[in-house]
């Protein structure tokens, strides 16, 4: 297992954690409670990482994707998709290129 997805474990565990608590004093709370909110700050996040790639920012662009990662994941608590089922779509896609996997999609 790699150092980031027992990160990104840990990090989803706390984040469960913080559902029910107040929003007023949990960050976290306050994304569950509000999946809108959490998917228009994983939105900042994302312009904020592309942001630093194209800057060529190593540190900035490690720093956004961080808080990319942990917006994502908030965001998928807060709308009831488990990573179980995130883990499941990538799994269907895997041994196809990328090309022929956004062919089959249907518009």
């Amino acid at each position: 297992m790699s150092r980031l997805s027992e990160v990104l474990d840990r990090l989803a565990a706390t984040i469960e954690a913080r559902r029910g608590a107040d929003p007023s004093e949990s960050w976290t709370a306050k994304l569950l409670a509000d999946p809108t909110l959490a998917a228009k700050k994983l939105g900042e996040e994302a312009v904020e990482t592309v942001l630093a790639a194209a800057l060529k920012d190593r540190d900035a662009l490690a720093a956004e994707s961080a808080d990319v990662l942990y917006h994502l994941l908030a965001l998928l608590a807060a709308s009831g998709v488990s990573l179980d089922e995130v883990a499941a779509k990538l799994e269907a896609r895997e041994g196809r290129s990328g090309v022929a996997e956004k062919a089959s999609r249907t518009p």
